[in-house]
């Protein structure tokens, strides 16, 4: 169950930034947390990470469905091996997925906010990127999946040991 609750939190943390964005700042528009370096940039993303496959709403809606049971499911049997750090991965990911499938849902698009611009000299030459623009969502699928290969390499490292 707790597990469960993990999601969401995830989810209500992404909606409720999502809505201050939304009610706050006009499309567009940009609020300096650290400088250049960290910005709150109201943007709005009808694709997936990076912007790619835009204006697919209903390939998104649908393979979000199926990963959340898929999700659900997996939840569920790891959660009864006595696992701890799967399912919390598993959670994240869970809540990350409906939170970005409530916006593509009711409004056709995700609400993106955190920018990231990185400015410095590599060898004499210099670089500026900006990081595509994310969310709470985004953060914590990506977070859940870090989290699913670092849980991958320690079962893997138990059974190379015999354990």
């Amino acid at each position: 169950m707790i597990y469960y609750i993990y999601a969401l939190i995830v989810l209500l943390l992404d909606q409720a930034t999502k809505w201050v964005i939304v009610n706050r700042l006009m499309l567009g528009e940009s609020r300096s947390v650290i400088g250049e370096f960290f910005q709150i940039t109201s943007h709005r993303n009808r694709g997936a990470a990076f912007g790619i496959l835009q204006n697919q709403r209903w390939f998104f809606i649908v393979i979000t469905l199926a990963v959340a049971a898929g999700v659900i499911w997996y939840l569920q049997k790891t959660r009864k091996e006595g696992r701890k750090l799967l399912p919390f991965a598993l959670s994240l990911l869970l809540g990350g997925a409906l939170g970005n499938f409530i916006d593509r849902a009711l409004f056709g698009e995700v609400v993106d906010f955190l920018q990231f611009r990185f400015q410095f000299n590599w060898f004499g030459t210099a670089v500026d990127y900006t990081y595509p623009i994310f969310n709470v969502a985004d953060s914590a699928i990506v977070v859940g999946v870090i989290l699913i290969f670092v849980d991958s390499i320690i079962s893997w490292s138990k059974e190379k040991r015999g354990a």
